[in-house]
């Protein structure tokens, strides 16, 4: 996975993110500002997934934005 393509586009994006993960504010999308590993942290905090299934997730998702 391209982290940069989070961090670069994160301005542009964070309405596709919120999109895919509806639960997340507009505050918690400024506390994640493009990186991953918050990211990552948000999605297990608000759904409560794996670790794994959140990388899953992520990584799906960030194939969309390449294409």
């Amino acid at each position: 996975m391209n982290e940069n393509i989070l961090k670069g586009r994160w301005k542009q994006i964070q309405g596709e993110v919120q999109k895919n993960w509806g639960k997340f504010s507009q505050n918690d999308l400024d506390q994640i500002n493009g990186e991953l590993k918050r990211l990552e942290g948000k999605i297990q905090e608000k759904y409560g997934h794996t670790s794994e299934d959140v990388k899953k997730q992520i990584e799906s998702f960030v194939k969309k934005l390449e294409q």
